[in-house]
């Protein structure tokens, strides 16, 4: 992780303080984790029942998707938050990338502060080097096993023994299954706003622009998922009827409206054009007229609601 500059003003951020509670599935409640951080000045608190051995937190990464720039993410103790020193690095980059901190009321991590943010250095430099001593340790212990005559890896997998490879197969479709809901918040409301109107190209188009980097095939493959378990409904996978060219900006147009009416016209022209949308006439630059004609006609056709 790149080091962030010391602040060396001791005032702390305006924003809000927000507490995040995690129990384990076995452990009875979070209220004692909450008394700490409403003690603390949290008057928002995020809950989440989970295993410490999980990184697939719902709750967190929904809280870290939607923190604002100057708030603070606040957990009573490190391990409430991260299941190792890489995880809590990568949760704080993520906060820091949105402008967010982050505070341990038990231990000496609070962003806000120049002391803070020198034990946050020392936590990286300890990861990196926990980092390269694993990788020399497995390749050591590679290199011995060869020596010995023993190949790395299963066996099981090695003989394509049916059960090792079905157990494999349910461990990777799990995995698979927790990244998708980790991540749900992010990209399923644009689909379940864009499809079946959209094709899967342009629903990955207006998602890049919101930060989500998915290719169609992977995006529809998710959406496969989603349906087979019970997630979403099957008619998004429904396919997209042919649209004359005009059709099909109207119908992006009025995509991009509905996942953010806040867009004033002049940028979702500026999003098509980076998206190397031709107008209607065939042209490269849009004038904020001709996303009002789309819009306008999206309104007239039932597509958009008017206001």
């Amino acid at each position: 992780m790149a080091k962030t500059p010391l602040n060396h003003s001791s005032r702390r951020p305006q924003g809000r303080l927000i507490g995040y509670a995690r129990v384990s599935t076995d452990e009875q409640a979070t209220e004692s984790q909450e008394m700490e951080l409403r003690s603390a000045g949290c008057e928002t608190i995020v809950r989440e029942h989970g295993s410490g051995a999980s990184r697939t937190r719902p709750a967190l990464a929904k809280l870290v998707h939607e923190i604002g720039a100057g708030d603070t993410l606040v957990v009573v103790r490190l391990d409430r938050l991260a299941r190792s020193v890489s995880h809590l690095l990568n949760v704080i980059e993520d906060l820091t990338s949105k402008g967010a901190h982050f505070r341990s009321l038990s231990d000496p991590i609070d962003t806000t502060t120049p002391q803070g943010m020198f034990s946050l250095q020392v936590l990286g430099a300890v990861a990196q080097l926990e980092r390269a001593l694993n990788s020399e340790r497995t390749k050591s212990g590679i290199k011995a096993a060869k020596a010995k005559g023993r190949l790395p890896g299963n066996p099981g997998v090695r003989e394509r023994r049916p059960d090792v490879l079905a157990k494999m197969t349910a461990a990777q479709k799990a995995a698979y299954g927790a990244r998708l809901q980790s991540t749900a918040n992010q990209w399923l409301p644009i689909v379940r706003r864009m499809r079946p109107d959209h094709t899967w190209v342009d629903i990955s188009r207006v998602l890049k622009q919101r930060g989500v980097n998915w290719t169609p095939e992977r995006l529809r493959r998710a959406m496969k998922w989603m349906v087979s378990e019970g997630m979403a409904d099957k008619s998004l996978l429904r396919k997209s009827s042919p649209r004359l060219p005009e059709d099909r900006l109207m119908t992006l147009v009025a995509g991009m409206h509905s996942s953010n009416p806040e867009l004033t016209l002049r940028e979702i022209a500026n999003q098509l054009e980076r998206l190397h949308e031709r107008t209607p006439r065939g042209g490269t630059k849009w004038a904020p007229s001709s996303v009002k004609n789309l819009l306008d006609r999206a309104k007239r056709t039932g597509l958009l609601e008017v206001t």
